[in-house]
C-alpha cells in the first residue's frame, strides 16, 4: 500500500515494543524503524522487527510523518516540541507531560501547526468501556479499583500518574461537569513514592467517584462500576466486557435483569494505534487529544496534591519525583 502512514516508535522500553509489534501489524501504518537512547536496545528491536534502528532522534523524525513517543514524562515536551517542529505527528503516552504548563504549550504548538496529538490514555478503547459509554447518559456515582501485583516496573512513579490516571480520565469522560472537591489518602509501601491510593471526588453536576488504585496488592482487579438513575454498570477491563444491571417491572412482579452488553473483540493498544494512524491520514481530532490529555493530568495533580497534605498532617515522607511516569 502507497497511502500507509510512515511512523517511528520513539522509546522501546517493555510498553514502546508493543507499540512497535502492533504498529507492524496495522494495515495503515508502515514501521519505518525504532529508536532509543539505548542504542544496543533500539537495534535488538529493529533487528526482530526488520526495520531501522535510528542513530538519532532527529534521523527519526526526519523519515516519519507520525510517531509514538512512549519515554519518560520528563522529557515527553522537549521530544514532541520538535516533533511538531518537523511537522510530525504524535501519540504521546501518558500522563501528557510533567506540569499543566508543559501540556498547554504543546496543545497551542500543535494548533498553531495543525499536528494531531494524541495521549496515551488507552482504556478509552477497551470494548467494554465503548459498550458501556454508549449506554451512559447521567452517571452519578462511580466505584474504580484498579490493583495490581508487585513489580518492578514504573516504580519511579506515584501509583495516581501510573495506574489511576486511567480511571480519573475515563471519569472525565463520562460525566463532562468541572470538578468541585477533591479528598484522597495515599501511602508508600515497597517505595518511598505512594504505592497505594484512594480518592474521593466531587463534581458540579453531583456526581461522586470513588477510586482506589494499588501495586502492592495480592492479585490483579480492574474493575469499574457506575450508576445512573435506575441503571447499574459494571466494567472489567481485563475481560474487556461490561455488563447492565436494572429492574424489570414487566410481569406479576419486579425483577432484576442482567444484561452483557455487547463488544467487539479488539486489543485495546491496537484499537489506541489504529485510531491514532486514521487521524493523521484524515486530521480529524482525536478521541483523547491534547485537552483531554491536560484534563487528566490536572486533577491527578489535585489528587496528588491532596495525599501530601495528609501526609504532612501524619508526618508520612513521600519522595515525589521531579516527572511522573514513562519507560526509561
Amino acid at each position: 500500500m502507497n497511502d500507509r502512514i510512515p511512523v517511528a516508535v520513539l522509546g522501546v522500553g517493555e510498553h514502546g515494543r508493543k507499540h512497535a509489534r502492533e504498529f507492524k501489524q496495522i494495515a495503515g501504518a508502515n514501521l519505518v524503524g525504532v529508536y532509543d537512547l539505548r542504542p544496543e536496545r533500539r537495534r535488538e528491536v529493529a533487528a526482530q522487527l526488520e526495520v531501522r534502528a535510528f542513530e538519532t532522534l532527529e534521523e527519526a523524525l526526519g523519515a516519519v510523518r507520525a510517531a509514538s513517543v512512549v519515554i519518560p514524562t520528563t522529557d515527553h515536551a522537549t521530544v514532541a516540541r520538535q516533533a511538531f517542529a518537523r511537522g510530525v505527528d504524535v501519540l504521546l503516552e501518558k500522563p501528557i507531560t510533567r506540569t499543566l504548563e508543559e501540556a498547554e504549550e504543546l496543545i497551542a504548538q500543535a494548533g498553531q501547526e495543525g499536528r494531531i496529538l494524541q495521549v496515551g490514555h488507552l482504556e478509552r478503547f477497551n470494548p467494554g468501556v465503548q459498550a458501556a459509554r454508549a449506554r451512559t447518559h447521567n452517571p452519578l456515582f462511580f466505584e474504580v479499583h484498579r490493583l495490581g501485583v508487585f513489580s518492578p516496573r514504573s516504580l519511579d512513579v506515584d501509583v495516581v500518574f501510573d495506574l489511576m490516571i486511567h480511571d480519573l480520565d475515563l471519569v472525565l469522560w463520562m460525566v463532562n461537569s468541572p470538578v468541585r472537591e477533591v479528598r484522597a489518602v495515599g501511602l508508600p509501601v515497597l517505595t518511598d513514592k505512594v504505592d497505594i491510593a484512594n480518592a474521593r471526588v466531587e463534581f458540579e453536576n453531583g456526581a461522586v467517584a470513588n477510586f482506589t488504585a494499588s501495586r502492592v496488592s495480592t492479585e490483579k482487579i480492574r474493575k469499574f462500576r457506575f450508576f445512573q438513575p435506575y441503571e447499574y454498570f459494571s466494567i472489567d477491563f481485563s475481560r474487556r466486557d461490561a455488563m447492565m444491571v436494572k429492574v424489570n417491572h414487566d410481569g406479576p412482579s419486579p425483577r432484576i435483569d442482567f444484561q452483557k452488553l455487547e463488544t467487539t473483540p479488539v486489543d485495546p493498544l491496537r484499537a489506541e494505534l489504529e485510531a491514532f494512524v486514521e487521524c493523521v491520514r484524515t486530521r480529524r481530532a482525536p478521541l483523547v487529544g491534547g485537552q483531554e490529555g491536560k484534563q487528566a493530568l490536572a486533577l491527578a495533580e489535585k489528587v496528588m496534591d491532596c495525599i501530601e497534605q495528609h501526609a504532612a498532617l501524619v508526618n508520612l515522607r513521600l519522595g515525589r519525583s521531579a516527572g511522573q511516569s514513562g519507560e526509561s
